[in-house]
């Protein structure tokens, strides 16, 4: 027997899955609650399938809910595709991107794969790095665009991206006590380094600096290989690595805010694809990590 799936159905169901709610998927939508919630009990009888685990307090995909939420998005990406060629003009060009490290790491070679996908005549020209870097070549013209953290170096744009800050370090680490405590950072000026100098400093801690590495790999290595603990995004925590919190003694720390920067420059033609493409794909809590 033939069955055709309907894309409006997909999209209720991705919304339910990335914002956890039938109350915040109906406003990404654009529909009531009710609404959503039949579309979700349509396309549970069209595929035969349980996909959500109900109770009054929680929400939780099934295994099978799990198993279709790739599926989905590749038919939303084809659909997506395919209108944007017909609709929308080609935009053709290069585009001189620079994105920091902390950027959602594990997540960022699918994104721009994707992207891609979706504008083949559009050419990234990628730079990576600390974004202090990143900012300052903005502002030599090196770049027309930039993701990096708020504050570097005054940076302050659209918001893309937030998590948690965390302390890290090897599994089964633990700092001596009545010692200064070994501290694993990048060179300064950075903000992750001053933030856990100034968090240790209101307990009346001391900092030792004990390795200085040129990158957040490197960072995460000298961690793992036991030289101290450091301060990341939660999205760096690794297998082997452990994050230190209140109940070991760790002072409590801010999140980290990723923007935008440069998205109303000279080469809004080629940025406004990706500026659209990010905002879209990042509005969920699936990749921001407050969920």
């Amino acid at each position: 027997m033939r069955i055709d799936l309907d894309l409006d159905l997909l999209r209720a169901f991705l919304a339910v899955s990335e914002t956890g709610s039938f109350t915040a998927a109906a406003e990404v939508v654009g529909r009531t609650q009710s609404a959503v919630s039949q579309k979700i009990l349509r396309l549970e009888d069209l595929i035969g399938a349980r996909l959500f685990d109900r109770t009054s307090r929680s929400l939780a995909l099934t295994e099978d809910g799990r198993r279709l939420l790739e599926p989905a998005r590749r038919l939303l990406d084809l659909n997506d595709e395919t209108v944007r060629l017909f609709r929308a003009p080609p935009v053709q060009g290069t585009l001189r991107l620079g994105v920091a490290d902390d950027f959602i790491p594990h997540q960022l070679p699918g994104l721009l794969a994707r992207f891609r996908r979706h504008h083949p005549g559009i050419h990234i020209d990628l730079r990576t790095g600390m974004s202090c870097d990143l900012v300052a070549a903005m502002t030599r013209g090196e770049l027309e665009l930039a993701i990096a953290q708020r504050g570097a170096s005054g940076a302050t744009g659209r918001l893309l991206w937030r998590e948690p800050m965390v302390w890290i370090a090897a599994a089964g680490w633990r700092a001596e006590p009545d010692r200064p405590v070994p501290l694993v950072a990048l060179p300064a000026p950075c903000s992750y380094r001053r933030i856990a100098e100034a968090a240790l400093a209101d307990q009346g801690r001391s900092v030792q600096v004990t390795c200085t590495a040129s990158s957040l790999m490197g960072i995460q290595a000298a961690v793992r290989g036991g030289l101290g603990a450091t301060v990341l995004g939660r999205s760096f925590v690794a297998p082997g690595l452990d994050i230190l919190g209140a109940a070991e003694g760790w002072p409590p720390l801010p999140e980290i805010e990723i923007v935008l920067i440069g998205e109303d420059g000279a080469h809004a033609d080629l940025a406004g694809p990706l500026v659209g493409f990010l905002t879209e794909t990042l509005a969920t809590p699936r990749l921001q990590f407050v969920a």
